[in-house]
């Protein structure tokens, strides 16, 4: 049996509708990149969902800058006036800063070294030998934090050893006391009292008759 005519209209139900989003939306990225992969297109896809959660895919071989360039230019239709042209400028210009950022991190890491002259070895030298400066100050500022910390565990560890030894002896004391007391109550009311009476048989004398 064929799957049922699905009537295309808004989803009321927010749960529903977040999941149809979701399941329908990674459906199309799906197929955009089987189109770019199988026909050998250039496919760049915006997606924003309802509550301005954006999803985009972009294929290898093209920009999304690139796409409404060429786009602009098939359908004749300005998208870019001179305020989104000076935006596409410092977007170039944060890119090539970035790139340039990149190489000194690799630089300073020790890789891609031997195309710089020696005058440009210098002041990555001199900045991993600041490194290291700030990087052994840091050590030796955390050891003595450490060595802080652990003289006033000790210290309070000897507070309370002493607090315990104090009430070690109070309850020693108060049982010795306590010991002193039940002794003298009990020579006072002694276990065995001596017989006075000497018991007298009930029954007569037999020698007597």
């Amino acid at each position: 049996m064929g799957r049922g005519k699905i009537e295309i209209r808004r989803i009321e139900n927010l749960a529903n509708r977040q999941v149809t989003y979701s399941k329908r939306r990674n459906g199309i990225l799906k197929k955009a990149k089987e189109i770019t992969v199988l026909c050998d297109a250039e496919v760049s896809l915006v997606i924003f969902s309802s509550t301005g959660k954006m999803s985009e895919y972009c294929s290898s071989s093209a920009t999304l800058i690139k796409m409404l360039d060429r786009y602009q230019k098939a359908t004749g239709k300005k998208l870019w006036d001179a305020k989104h042209e000076f935006l596409s400028k410092e977007v170039d210009r944060i890119k090539k800063e970035n790139d340039s950022m990149r190489m000194k991190l690799r630089h300073l890491k020790g890789e891609d070294l031997t195309s710089l002259h020696p005058k440009e070895l210098i002041p990555i030298e001199e900045a991993l030998q600041d490194g290291l400066t700030n990087v052994r100050s840091r050590q030796v500022e955390l050891w003595k934090m450490l060595q802080k910390n652990e003289r006033k565990l000790e210290d309070e560890n000897k507070h309370l050893s002493y607090i315990l030894r104090h009430q070690q002896l109070v309850m020693d004391m108060n049982e010795r006391e306590m010991g002193y007391g039940y002794h003298e109550r009990e020579s006072e009311y002694p276990l065995h009292v001596p017989c006075a009476f000497r018991v007298q048989p009930i029954q007569p004398n037999l020698q007597n008759k």
